[in-house]
């Protein structure tokens, strides 16, 4: 074989072996508000690119997916600055899983793409999850992610002080069914927690022991007393002047009778923590992912024995009981390369499986994101998971997803701060919070 044959095999056989060698691709997660016990948002991303692998190759197609995980940021501020800076850059990462809230302002700034331009929304399984859920990671219309998990924020009651103040364990037990029907409301929270003040069974300000920092849970206390936060017609964020001033008035009451401290807020999220998961408080409200803390650091080994949960109840003929999922959600990031936009695309659609989703909803205590989980073992068998879901995910909605719900949820917070310590009346708070709204939020706003 002469020099000119061996060269021209030589490169038929680099060729062929070119062809043949897999495909690497590197695929980056970055999780935010994400401590060990969420481990399976990234963990998750791996065994979708392990399945996504196999499947691939027995297509034909020969594909090496790392993924790569970062969730030790320094807190939700630090670990948005980093997206929004590395999106700038051009370095962001693939995945992000981050709240349902940054879609508006992210796909608004292009950092993020649409996951049904890659995905078959009517398939399986994205068409098992949860309507409510779904429509919270969209954004005008489109979906742009897809719900990692789903939580909810209910009202918790202890059921020793219930008793102590009469309750029989029939109607501890009708209790959630009492809260839904608008049977038991906010002004019987606030009596039976003087009761428990009055007959000693808890210390003055833990008759109702509410949270102790901003959050989304004192939107819901808005919706008990008829509010909402957005106008679906208009697509404008709502102030509902009268909701909005009884659900002021509520706090100011619960102080003024004793049952809240008046310096409540700012209270030590541990001394919380340990306070509510062992009996020092009568009533307070928080998020169903608690259960994990209650029954592991803070050592409540008997939770359904010692705590009834139910949604917030409603606080007026007008309102209604609810409560608010905050769903963390998968966003793709703009990559400005669709191959590794398709891919990481595919990769947390395969991640929201019944299954794969149940190990994190199970190991963190959250609740599932769609219907089938309740028939994967692990999840229907899990006595939280199964009565959380029963009980409060069918109800659940969400904060808005608009660029200006932060001014006004900060805004609502604000003014029942001022309420709550004291240093403006209810009618006042509302009228100075419409003022700013009016200033800051303009067009945005309707006001009712």
């Amino acid at each position: 074989m002469n020099i000119k044959k061996i060269f021209i095999a030589f490169l038929i056989t680099l060729f062929s072996f070119s062809y043949a060698v897999a495909k690497d691709v590197k695929i980056t997660v970055w999780a935010g508000g994400t401590n060990e016990a969420d481990y399976y948002r990234m963990e998750a991303i791996k065994m979708a690119a392990d399945i996504l692998t196999r499947e691939m190759a027995i297509q034909g197609e020969e594909i090496n997916i790392t993924v790569e995980g970062k969730r030790d940021f320094g807190g939700w501020g630090e670990f948005k600055q980093a997206v929004t800076l590395a999106a700038e850059d051009g370095s962001a990462p693939n995945i992000v899983v981050t709240s349902h809230l940054d879609i508006a302002p992210w796909s608004q700034a292009g950092y993020i793409v649409p996951v049904e331009d890659y995905l078959d929304m009517d398939a399986w399984p994205l068409n098992d999850i949860y309507d409510n859920l779904m429509e919270i990671a969209a954004y005008n219309g489109i979906q742009y992610g897809l719900p990692q998990d789903a939580e909810s924020r209910p009202f918790f009651f202890w059921k020793e002080y219930l008793k102590g103040i009469g309750y029989s364990d029939s109607d501890i037990d009708a209790l959630p069914s009492k809260v839904a029907s608008g049977d038991y409301t906010l002004a019987n929270v606030l009596e039976d927690a003087k009761k428990a003040v009055s007959m000693g069974l808890v210390e003055e300000g833990y008759g109702f022991y509410p949270r102790v920092s901003n959050g989304p849970d004192y939107a819901q206390f808005y919706q008990s007393f008829g509010g909402e936060l957005m106008d679906s017609a208009s697509g404008k964020l709502l102030l509902d002047k009268a909701s909005m001033q009884e659900f002021y008035q509520f706090f100011a009451d619960a102080v003024a009778a004793g049952v809240t401290k008046k310096n409540h807020i700012g209270t030590d999220w541990g001394q919380w923590y340990n306070e509510v998961a062992n009996g020092k408080a009568a009533f307070w409200h928080g998020g169903t992912w608690h259960y994990a803390r209650y029954t592991g650091k803070e050592g409540n080994d008997d939770f359904f024995g010692t705590i009834q949960f139910t949604l917030i109840p409603a606080g007026n003929d007008r309102g209604r009981a609810n409560t608010i999922t905050h769903p963390l959600v998968y966003l793709v990031t703009n990559q400005n390369d669709e191959d590794l936009q398709d891919i990481a695309s595919q990769l947390v659609k395969i991640a929201s499986e019944p299954r794969i989703n149940s190990l994190h909803a199970i190991e963190s205590a959250h609740l599932g994101i769609s219907k089938q989980q309740s028939n994967v073992g692990l999840y229907a068998n899990d006595q939280w998971a199964a009565e959380a879901t029963e009980v409060l995910l069918g109800s659940a909605n969400a904060q808005p997803n608009h660029l200006q719900y932060g001014v006004f949820s900060e805004a609502m917070w604000a003014g029942l701060e001022s309420v709550w310590t004291g240093s403006k009346s209810a009618a006042d708070a509302v009228n100075d919070l419409e003022s700013e709204l009016s200033s800051k939020l303009g067009d945005d706003l309707l006001v009712r």
